[in-house]
């Protein structure tokens, strides 16, 4: 054999080699640098006649790399009583998100909170901090005005 058809040979080979270890080690970069992004995209408050109580509709939207988890969700700081319901009575705060609620990276989801009307201190015209917590340890943080 040559030496020009061994250089080339040489060549070639360094060179597949060299796309083979760049795209493997674009994998494993991609796989540490995934994080979690939501964006709370709106948030609604309606007031039941009926009873009384408040219920706040949040849109979210994970505009991340990653899926988050959310696990948690105060008002005021103070946790919601129960998860995965659709009411509340009038002394307790729910919502009907589980504590293992998950949006994949680029989905929406819809979180509704609802407040007893003689949950705490508040009333009508009083803007409350919603506050949804991740397993990743984000916090995710609106104000929404009672009406």
């Amino acid at each position: 054999m040559s030496p020009v058809i061994a250089t080339v040979i040489l060549v070639a080979v360094a060179i597949t080699v060299a796309v083979a270890v760049a795209y493997w080690m674009g994998g494993i970069a991609g796989q540490y640098t995934k994080f979690e992004k939501v964006e709370i995209q709106s948030g609604v408050c309606t007031f039941d006649q009926t009873n009384g109580n408040w219920t706040i509709t949040m849109k979210m939207k994970n505009t991340g790399t990653a899926a988050a988890t959310l696990i948690s969700c105060f008002i005021n700081n103070v946790e919601v009583n129960y998860y995965d319901v659709t009411s509340t009575a009038d002394t307790e705060a729910a919502t009907n998100m589980t504590t293992t609620s998950s949006i994949t990276s680029g989905d929406s989801l819809m979180i509704k909170i609802y407040i007893g009307k003689d949950y705490g201190t508040l009333s009508s015209g009083t803007a409350v901090n919603i506050k949804i917590h991740s397993a990743g340890g984000m916090d995710y943080i609106t104000l929404v005005e009672l009406i």
